[in-house]
């Protein structure tokens, strides 16, 4: 079971740079290019807010399902 978890530890972490990734190129970038004041303002939100909680929130959980800290031999 540890295997399993470490393992998705790693897809956890890969899954966090393909949210940053869509979250810049795909949805911040062309919001902040495109002119409208009200696509900047979510622009905004989404890169400086939305972005580094959702990728940070995801990278943790993969970095410490990886590292062994949720197995239950711990408690």
């Amino acid at each position: 079971m540890e295997g399993i978890k470490k393992i998705l530890g790693i897809v956890w972490i890969a899954l966090a740079l393909v949210v940053a990734y869509f979250c810049i190129v795909i949805f911040g970038i062309p919001k902040l290019t495109s002119g409208s004041q009200d696509d900047l303002v979510f622009g905004i939100i989404i890169l400086f807010v939305l972005t580094p909680i959702i990728v940070l929130g995801l990278a943790l959980f993969g970095y410490y399902a990886l590292i062994g800290e949720y197995n239950d031999d711990k408690m």
